[in-house]
């Protein structure tokens, strides 16, 4: 079911329309469909319920009291018959149009969870739960003023709060994984050496944040997202440095000459190896050799 405008959403969860272009709606109070829905307009689904058809990904070391959801504008999410869909949390629909010459309409790509996979959602704890619903809750009373001048800006300001709010819980979701992540990052090591190994990077092909997260199972974004916030890198500036500590076990083995080290690596030229190596390491590679027998 494709659900175009934020009035045709009010319709089918039988809300009443405030606003046409944003709605937060009580899903205790609303008639929650079942089947797969596509909305035309961002989304955010808060979800109090500790079903097991509903978690999202969420695993033992994660929070259980509330699941957040966050879907842009053309994305779907499949409400299975049959499955007891939860009926108590909140629906926070607003359209692109409303971001127009606001705060959060600059800012939303900086949100990157919108473009998580659904498994990779948000898990709350009562805190935070609380901090979540009493957004909503300020939103729902905004909404309820007579539209205005200020209305636009006032509504965005406090989804903007509730989205800022939802980066800190995510940040604080990483920490919770803290383990599970390092062994992410283990299996992407391993990914990363065999594709050195490959001879991939001969043709000048670098691995991408695609070819990693799909290895991963991960969407792109939560990938990055994962990778800056345990290394503080971006995936090339993690694979530079991986590539550098390969060339210097090269160097120190027999057959390898800087030229041929450079051409297994990938790097453009000799020249540029040499100089980027010396950039970074201190000394030529030869001289880096030398050093280290």
């Amino acid at each position: 079911m494709n659900i175009a405008t934020v009035h045709q959403c009010n319709c089918c969860l039988g809300n009443k329309t405030l606003h046409p272009l944003v709605s937060a709606i009580d899903l205790s109070k609303a008639n929650v469909m079942q089947r797969t829905i596509k909305f035309d307009f961002y989304t955010i689904l808060l979800l109090e319920c500790e079903c097991e058809d509903f978690i999202y990904g969420r695993k033992y070391y994660d929070y259980s009291n509330a699941t957040m959801i966050f879907l842009t504008p053309g994305q779907s999410i499949n409400i299975n018959e049959g499955k007891a869909f939860p009926r108590k949390g909140w629906l926070l629909a607003f359209h692109p149009d409303l971001l127009c010459s606001t705060s959060l309409g600059r800012n939303i790509k900086n949100y990157s969870f919108f473009s998580y996979h659904l498994n990779e959602a948000l898990h709350l704890s009562l805190r935070e739960k609380d901090k979540a619903i009493e957004c909503m809750y300020n939103i729902e009373k905004e909404l309820q003023h007579a539209i205005d001048c200020h209305s636009k800006t006032l509504i965005s300001r406090y989804i903007e709060l509730l989205l800022d709010y939802c980066s800190r819980f995510y940040d604080r979701q990483f920490i919770t994984r803290n383990e599970v992540n390092k062994a992410i990052l283990n299996k992407m090591d391993i990914a990363l050496d065999d594709y050195i190994q490959s001879g991939h990077l001969k043709n000048g092909v670098l691995p991408s944040t695609k070819y990693c997260a799909d290895i991963l199972h991960l969407s792109p974004r939560y990938f990055s997202d994962l990778l800056k916030f345990e290394t503080g890198k971006k995936l090339d500036e993690y694979f530079q440095l991986k590539r550098l500590e390969v060339a210097k076990e090269m160097l120190l083995g027999k057959g390898y000459t800087v030229s041929s080290v450079a051409e297994k690596l990938g790097y453009p030229s000799v020249q540029y190896f040499s100089n980027l190596f010396r950039k970074l390491v201190g000394v030529s590679p030869n001289g880096y050799r030398l050093s280290q027998n």
